[in-house]
């Protein structure tokens, strides 16, 4: 018998790859995409998200992108993989997620094609919006000059692109890096660890979601998940997935407090 098999699950509920189908909705996610939404509807140019590591700045990203995914907008989503970021690589994945056939070798030639696609879209009558992960890699004064060139883009007195970017605090850092660029902040957003009983309704939801019909974390479980956690969503994932298979091997049906600080001193989980 399998782990789902023995909890009754359909799938697993605490996975850390993203899945809108698990996003819980908590009240800051809520007015998170709330707030986003109306800077794109609006085309405010410039909105971003900050938060701590796993604290659920790509689920949201994600969760943003397919709200957006209407024939009222051109999305796309970026996500920044390391430091060393050029400007000309960055200006040529906005370029491919733009759907531009053959992006340009210099800057100045992938400036140009970007100006005239997003002239494009907007006159089509589709707002441009670019979803950029990890953005607080992207360290260089250029790189900020370059957003501010594309913001500066405008027809008939409006704005043609929108840019969402989601990080760590520190992204606040990187924009400072261009001040002209810092005052375009339109929305800006910090997410901030659940509190107990948000710990409680998000494990609560992710098991409803994955199948379950029974209560296989006792109640008394919830409090140390979360003082063991922080209540950061994804050391909660890894925190309850490790719970479920310790539980599976002991064929425990139900999980109870001894089991999570059995767990969480495993994985070195201070309190």
């Amino acid at each position: 018998m399998s782990l789902l098999e023995f909890f009754h699950l359909r799938e697993n509920p605490f996975s850390i790859t993203i899945d809108s189908r698990f996003f819980y909705n908590a009240q800051q996610h809520a007015e998170a995409l709330v707030r986003l939404k109306h800077a794109v509807e609006n085309m405010k140019g410039l909105a971003m998200v900050v938060g701590d590591v796993g604290a659920g700045k790509t689920t949201l990203a994600t969760r943003l992108l397919e709200e957006l995914e209407t024939g009222e907008y051109e999305a796309a989503l970026l996500i920044v993989i390391h430091t060393a970021v050029t400007s000309e690589w960055m200006l040529r994945k906005i370029a491919l997620q733009m759907e531009i056939p053959a992006p340009g070798e210099t800057k100045t030639e992938l400036l140009t094609q970007l100006a005239q696609r997003l002239e494009e879209v907007f006159k089509s009558g589709k707002k441009a919006v670019v979803l950029i992960d990890e953005a607080q890699m992207l360290r260089g004064r250029e790189l900020m000059e370059d957003f501010r060139g594309l913001l500066n883009i405008e027809v008939d007195g409006h704005k043609v692109v929108t840019f969402v970017l989601f990080g760590l605090p520190e992204l606040d850092e990187v924009l400072a890096l261009d001040r002209p660029l810092q005052q375009r902040v339109a929305t800006r957003f910090q997410l901030t660890e659940l509190d107990a009983s948000g710990t409680e309704a998000y494990i609560t939801y992710r098991l409803g979601i994955a199948g379950s019909r029974e209560a296989i974390f006792k109640p008394e479980t919830f409090p140390v998940i979360w003082r063991y956690s922080k209540g950061t969503p994804r050391l909660i994932n890894i925190l309850c997935d490790n719970a479920l298979l310790e539980a599976y091997l002991r064929k425990q049906e139900r999980i109870e407090a001894d089991l999570i600080h059995e767990v969480a001193q495993d994985l070195k989980l201070g309190t």
